[in-house]
C-alpha cells in the first residue's frame, strides 16, 4: 500500500512539475509573440503612411525607455506589487496604449500624424519592455516553487518565447498585416491575453520590509567602476560601437526588401511581398547558432568569438548591400542566415565574458551596464545615425532605380562601418584568458531573442 502511496505522489509530482514548464512556456510564446507583431515590420507601416523619415526614433525609444523603466518596475515588483501582477498591469497599460495607436492608425488611414502615432506607441513601448524581465522573475520564482532547477528547465521554456516571435512575424506576413496598423492592433490585443494569463502563473515573493537602496545601486550604476580596467573599459566602449548594429535591420530590412516592388523586374517576387517571412529565417538562426557558443568560447575565446560577430554583422549588412530578391535572393538569405551568428555570439557571449570578469557583488550590475550600453546607448544611437543615413541616400531619391541604389548603398556603409570596428577590435582588445570560465551548467543556460536586443543567463533580462 505504501509503495502505491508513493508511485501515486510521484506520479502526482511529475505531472504538477510538467504542468507548471507548459504554463510558462505558453507565458514566454505570449510574451514574446506580443513583440514580433510589429518589431521587424513596423518600419514598412511607417514608410506607408508618409512616416519612413521617423522610423529611428521610433525604433530608438526602446532604448531609451530601456534606460530606466526596467528598473523602476523591478523596484515595485521587488516591494510592493508580486511580479506576476505587476506583469499584468503592464501588459494592461502597454497593451491599451498600443491598441490606441493602431485605432488611430485606421482613424488616420494614410495621414497620421507623427505626434500622436508616436506618442501612443512611445507610452506602450515604455511599459512593455520591463515586461521581458518580469516574465523571466515570474518562471523563476514559480520553478523554484516548483522545486525544478532553474539552469536545466528555463532555457527549453524561454525557446517557446522566440517561438512565439516568429509565428507573430509569420502570422503579420500572411495576413498582409506587416504594411498596416492591424499589427499595432495584433500585438495590443495579445498583451491583453498576457493581461489574464500572467494572473493564472504562482504568487512571487515581495519584501516590503526591505531597506531602500541607493539611486547608484538600483540603476547598476556602481558597475561603472569596472572602467578603472583598461580592458574592461575597452570592452565596454566596443560593446556600445557594435550595439550600434542591434536595431538596424529590425527597423529597415522590411521596408528595404518591400522597395524592390517598385522595379517591374522584381516586382512579382515571393520576397518582395512577403518581406517578414523572409526575414524570421534571421529568428531561425538564432536558436540554431545559440548552440554553437560554448564551443567556440572553450576552443577560441571571447575575443575569437566576438570578433566572429562583428565580421557576421559586416557580411549582415553587406549582403543586403548587393543581394535583391530575384536572382540574388541567396544573398539575402545568407544575411538571415549569418545573423544567428552576429546577434547570439556578441549578446550572449558577451554576457557570459562580463560574467567571468567581476565579482559576485557587482556581477548583477555589470550585467546591467552591458545591457544598457548595447541596447541601451549603442542601440538608440545606431537607429538614429541609420536614419540619417537612410534619408540621405534613399528617402532624399525620387527614381525607383536611384532609390534602391541608395538603399545599397546605406547597407554597404554599415558593412564598412561593422568591418572597421572589428579590426580596430582586434588590434587594440587583448584578453589574456583564452577560455573564459564557462561550465556546463552556465553554457546550459544560454538563450537568445529575436529581435532583441536582450539576452539572460539565469537572472538576466532578455526583445
Amino acid at each position: 500500500m505504501k509503495r502505491t502511496d508513493c508511485s501515486n505522489n510521484r506520479t502526482h509530482i511529475i505531472k504538477t512539475m510538467k504542468g507548471i514548464k507548459i504554463k510558462l512556456a505558453l507565458l514566454t510564446f505570449i510574451e514574446f509573440a506580443v513583440w514580433g507583431a510589429y518589431l521587424t515590420s513596423l518600419g514598412s507601416y511607417l514608410s506607408k503612411v508618409g512616416l519612413a523619415g521617423n522610423i529611428g526614433i521610433f525604433y530608438a525609444i526602446q532604448g531609451i525607455v530601456s534606460l530606466f523603466m526596467p528598473a523602476l518596475i523591478g523596484i515595485i515588483a521587488d516591494r510592493w506589487i508580486p511580479a506576476q501582477k505587476t506583469l499584468s498591469l503592464c501588459h494592461l497599460l502597454a497593451g491599451g496604449f498600443m491598441l490606441s495607436a493602431g485605432l488611430y492608425g485606421m482613424s488616420a488611414g494614410d495621414t497620421p500624424q507623427f505626434g500622436i502615432l508616436f506618442t501612443l506607441y512611445a507610452l506602450s513601448v515604455g511599459f512593455f519592455m520591463p515586461t521581458i524581465g518580469l516574465t523571466n522573475s515570474v518562471a523563476y520564482s514559480a520553478l523554484e516553487k516548483a522545486g525544478l532547477d532553474t539552469i536545466k528547465h528555463f532555457p527549453p521554456i524561454r525557446t517557446l518565447g522566440t517561438v512565439g516571435f516568429i509565428i507573430s512575424m509569420l502570422f503579420v506576413n500572411f495576413t498582409g498585416y506587416q504594411n498596416t496598423y492591424a499589427q499595432l492592433i495584433t500585438s495590443g490585443v495579445l498583451s491583453l491575453v498576457m493581461v489574464f494569463y500572467a494572473l493564472l502563473m504562482p504568487a512571487c515573493p515581495v519584501d516590503r520590509n526591505k531597506k531602500a537602496t541607493g539611486f547608484i545601486d538600483i540603476f547598476g550604476l556602481r558597475a561603472f567602476t569596472l572602467f578603472k580596467q583598461k580592458q574592461m573599459a575597452i570592452f565596454f566602449i566596443f560593446s556600445m560601437l557594435l550595439g550600434v548594429a542591434l536595431q538596424i535591420t529590425n527597423g529597415f530590412a522590411n521596408p528595404f526588401i518591400q522597395a524592390f516592388g517598385s522595379i517591374p523586374e522584381y516586382a512579382d517576387d515571393w520576397g518582395v511581398h512577403n518581406a517578414n517571412a523572409l526575414i524570421s529565417l534571421s529568428q531561425m538562426s538564432e536558436t540554431l547558432c545559440i548552440l554553437l557558443i560554448p564551443f567556440f568560447l572553450k576552443r577560441f575565446g571571447i575575443k575569437v568569438v566576438m570578433l566572429m560577430s562583428m565580421f557576421a554583422w559586416a557580411l549582415r549588412f553587406g549582403f543586403f548591400g548587393i543581394g535583391n530578391p530575384g536572382d540574388g535572393v541567396w544573398l539575402f538569405i545568407l544575411s538571415m542566415i549569418v545573423y544567428g551568428i552576429a546577434f547570439d555570439f556578441f549578446n550572449v557571449s558577451g554576457s557570459l565574458y562580463v560574467n567571468s570578469k567581476t565579482s559576485s557583488q557587482l556581477r548583477s550590475s555589470a550585467q546591467g551596464l552591458f545591457m544598457l550600453m548595447t541596447n541601451g546607448v549603442g542601440a538608440t544611437i545606431g537607429t538614429l545615425c541609420a536614419q540619417k543615413v537612410i534619408d540621405h541616400f534613399v528617402y532624399s531619391q525620387t527614381e525607383n532605380d536611384a532609390i534602391i541604389s541608395g538603399w545599397h548603398t546605406s547597407w554597404l556603409i554599415f558593412a564598412a562601418y561593422a568591418l572597421v570596428i572589428a579590426v580596430l577590435f582586434m588590434l587594440i582588445f587583448h584578453d589574456r584568458d583564452k577560455h573564459p570560465d564557462v561550465d556546463r551548467e552556465t553554457a546550459a543556460d544560454i538563450d537568445g531573442d529575436g529581435g532583441d536586443g536582450f539576452v539572460s543567463i539565469k537572472n538576466k533580462q532578455l526583445p
